[in-house]
């Protein structure tokens, strides 16, 4: 069933980028439901779409240490992300999370570019807030949400600037490699797996727009178990960004990285030294600067 859905998609997915968005109306829980403090915030994209986002501030009491703007996948709405970010403001970070046009609250119907404007309305957002000024500011974009964050801060020079580091995980490097690695799974889409992919649009994807992330360093989580994005986009993320970068690899599904409190632990690490951290090591991430030399020991006469 989900091949022949996979293979209807990409038959039809030409200039079609809608496709690549699978969302929920309505709102099924609130942060409430999670013991989290939150306000309903309501934003204007550039054309007039009306969007829903949650703001969820920092624990009471903890030092602020940052704010986190959110992007999220390509199914469901907030409420189905929650756990994503649910844990960061204990640790000292407010988060925006928003509800791209068609999703959740939020009106329109989704697509590329327009949702590019959703992005934008967040940081517009954001920078009348005054409890973010002076503090440092994160992106965390899951799945497409970190594809299409990669691609408008490309675009953005004036927001990278503004950010101290941003986080991806479980991001695909190029929507037609996803469409072609979906198709290769069944024996029915296989033979056709190259020429059907082809008919994917791939100009935004995330792999042409890093390099231009020169002047924000780059966190990717990417899982070994990923059955959705193969652990070959994280790897192309990885080699096409510039330093300073980090490629974590982690175990289990498909942006489920947080759910596991090591890798929280992490992301909270390199978030107090985005410009040296390298990971763990022991699941093989390649350090970004090569070791300190120790001075050579003088010959003894």
């Amino acid at each position: 069933m989900k091949t022949l859905a996979a293979l209807c998609l990409l038959l039809t997915l030409s200039g079609c980028s809608s496709l690549l968005f699978y969302p929920e109306p309505g709102q099924p829980i609130t942060p409430t439901a999670a013991g989290l403090a939150y306000k309903d915030v309501n934003l204007t994209a550039a054309d007039g779409t009306q969007l829903h986002g949650w703001w969820l501030p920092a624990k009471p009491g903890v030092p602020l240490k940052g704010t986190v703007l959110h992007l999220h996948g390509n199914g469901g709405n907030l409420a189905y992300h929650l756990g994503a970010v649910a844990w960061l403001p204990e640790q000292g970070y407010q988060v925006l999370m928003l509800d791209y046009r068609g999703y959740g609250l939020s009106q329109g119907k989704p697509g590329l570019p327009a949702v590019y404007q959703d992005i934008d309305a967040s940081f517009d957002w954001l920078a009348q807030q005054p409890s973010v000024q002076g503090q440092p500011l994160i992106v965390l974009g899951q799945s497409l949400g970190g594809a299409m964050g990669v691609h408008y801060l490309s675009q953005h020079p004036e927001q990278r600037a503004r950010l101290k580091a941003v986080v991806l995980d479980g991001v695909p490097a190029s929507y037609r490699d996803v469409g072609q690695y979906a198709l290769s799974t069944s024996w029915v889409t296989w033979p056709l797996q190259v020429p059907l992919s082809w008919l994917v649009p791939d100009a935004d994807s995330a792999v042409y727009a890093m390099p231009e992330m020169k002047d924000v360093p780059v966190l990717i989580f990417h899982s070994l178990d990923d059955p959705t994005v193969p652990l070959s986009n994280g790897i192309r993320l990885y080699q096409s960004a510039p330093p300073p970068k980090v490629l974590q690899l982690t175990r289990g599904g498909h942006v489920q990285t947080f759910a596991d409190p090591t890798w929280r632990q992490v992301m909270l690490k390199y978030l107090e030294d985005p410009q040296h951290f390298n990971g763990v090591r022991r699941l093989g991430e390649i350090p970004n600067y090569p070791p300190t030399q120790a001075p050579q020991a003088e010959t003894q006469q």
